[in-house]
């Protein structure tokens, strides 16, 4: 009896049938499938995010099938069979089934097929290599993939160091995919395989590496994926040690127990030792935003020291001082890396409250530090930083009156 993963709204939407219509009058029908990530979270009932479909259609005549239809056709990585097709604004990928002719371990050389076989054998996972009609009926070439996606197994199609020599990214992927979709053991012969090849890593790009390892810090658990990841050394190959996986796992802790948001960004930070000078050097070989950057540089900063007994007034303070992100960012690697059971409720107050105080505007301007008799130069920066920081002190004092009287004897005592 065939699998089937039934007609489910994702693959009965308008904009859906829209995509395989234009590509079914040109090709015939089954001249298109659903493929990888799609049917094999919908065998094992977790949620889909993009659909891609597979087709005997070379990329030209996707493109002149989808414009036929209206749909409007992206080439975004046509040189390797992939066409955005548009359908009421939503993005589906379009590739032409192919096989690897050349590969040097960075970027393939491709050959359209019209197999589907050759397709899935060029795949990673066996997970990966599902196909489905859109009537639901799921084809897997491999013979492996249904029962290995339901048992939480990532095993490579064929010989792992094959598929490892033709895309040296596989190794992160597996890692990314146990953290997702891993169940027991891992596979011993990838496991073997990956640890064998891993120096490759290196030669990979850096924006393909960081965005490998943000989707594998993005799973709900990816503790012993990353640890795995440590002792095979492709840790070591993207982020060199020491690594600090006490508060790391302390963090994917607490985001489990109180409900948080994972945070993949902050994950990272919690992994790297508290050295704000190697966090920039890492976060700028990695590539990453300039924001992400300065989140993970910011996280780690030595001071000010918090701990879960912070009165309401210092953490009023501390918000001001770093901004509201920074300040919740600290206060969870600190609570992270202390007694997280015993202390968790004042720990989850103290980032409540953080989160809850706007930090009111400073009531003295440039302009009135100059009315005061301050001339014109550095010295209005310096006053303003005083002035600043005794309204800071005196807890944001809601009395613009004290503060111009602030003003006016902190100038006295600098001009005169």
């Amino acid at each position: 009896m065939s699998e089937t993963i039934g007609q489910r709204p994702w693959m009965t939407a308008p904009e859906t049938a829209r995509v395989l219509d234009a590509l079914e009058a040109a090709g015939g029908a089954d001249c298109a499938r659903f493929v990888g990530g799609c049917v094999r979270n919908t065998l094992i009932g977790r949620p889909i995010s993009d659909v891609d479909i597979a087709t005997t259609l070379t990329p030209d005549a996707v493109v002149m099938a989808l414009e036929a239809a209206g749909v409007r056709a992206v080439p975004t990585g046509v040189e390797h069979g992939t066409i955005t097709a548009i359908a009421d604004h939503k993005p589906f990928e379009v590739t032409t089934l192919r096989r690897d002719v050349e590969t040097d371990g960075r970027r393939a050389v491709v050959a359209f097929t019209t197999d589907w076989m050759e397709d899935a054998l060029r795949r990673d996972f066996t997970l990966n290599s599902l196909y489905a009609r859109r009537d639901g009926t799921v084809f897997d070439p491999t013979g492996h993939g249904v029962a290995d996606a339901r048992a939480g197994r990532i095993v490579f199609v064929g010989d792992p160091e094959q598929r490892l020599r033709e895309d040296h990214l596989r190794s992160l992927r597996f890692f990314r995919f146990l953290a997702w979709y891993g169940k027991g053991e891992p596979d011993a012969a990838a496991v073997a395989a990956i640890e064998a090849w891993k120096d490759d890593v290196a030669r990979l790009a850096a924006e393909r590496i960081s965005a490998e390892l943000l989707k594998l810090l993005a799973a709900d658990d990816p503790r012993a994926a990353l640890r795995l990841m440590a002792d095979t050394g492709v840790l070591a190959v993207v982020i060199p040690g020491p690594w600090d996986f006490t508060r790391f796992e302390g963090l994917v802790e607490i985001e489990s127990e109180q409900l948080f948001e994972t945070d993949p960004v902050l994950r990272l930070a919690a992994l790297l030792p508290n050295d704000q000078i190697a966090a920039h050097q890492l976060a700028e070989r990695l590539r990453l935003s300039n924001a992400e950057r300065d989140r993970i540089v910011a996280a780690l900063a030595p001071t000010p020291v918090f701990k879960s007994w912070m009165s309401p007034r210092e953490i009023r303070r501390a918000v001001y001082r770093l901004g509201a992100e920074a300040f919740r960012d600290r206060a969870k690697l600190a609570w992270a890396s202390a007694n997280r059971t015993a202390v968790a409720p004042q720990w989850r107050g103290m980032i409540a409250l953080g989160e809850g105080w706007s930090p009111p505007a400073f009531p003295i301007t440039g302009d009135e530090v100059l009315k005061s008799g301050v001339p014109k130069g550095p010295l209005v920066g310096e006053v303003l930083r005083e002035v600043e920081d005794w309204w800071v002190d005196h807890d944001f004092l809601d009395d613009k009156m004290s503060a111009i009287e602030k003003l006016k004897s902190v100038a006295q005592g600098m001009v005169y």
